[in-house]
């Protein structure tokens, strides 16, 4: 049971770090002239500072051509960064391994978490 509290934990914390980096993204996918090259460099290093591995498998798709409602009927320009990150429990998946063979419960999964905001003007 408690194996359990650690793992999930351990998953929350990831996923935390992930969102974080998402919304760090978005906070330079909004400047004027930004290139997701940098968006993607940015992103990656707050990955790493969260001591969470994976970092160079970690998709970052970034799409600075959404638009947000900015009340009444008006709309702005809008940037979102999507993080996907590979995800594996380290004692949970081997276990599930164990009992169930070769089936899709207990491989990898795919984290995601996504910031969008508004782009300052050009």
């Amino acid at each position: 049971m408690s194996v359990s509290i650690f793992e999930f934990g351990r998953a929350y914390q990831h996923w935390q770090v992930l969102t974080n980096a998402a919304r760090e993204g978005a906070r330079i996918a909004v400047l004027p002239n930004i290139t997701t090259a940098a968006v993607q460099a940015r992103v990656r290093a707050y990955i790493d500072a969260g001591q969470l591995q994976n970092s160079a498998s970690t998709q970052v798709l970034v799409d600075g051509n959404k638009t947000v409602s900015i009340g009444g009927a008006a709309t702005a320009k809008a940037s979102l960064v999507t993080v996907n990150y590979p995800f594996s429990f380290i004692v949970l998946n081997p276990v599930a391994r164990l009992i169930n063979g070769p089936t899709t419960l207990g491989s990898a999964f795919t984290m995601v978490a996504t910031a969008e905001m508004r782009n300052e003007s050009q």
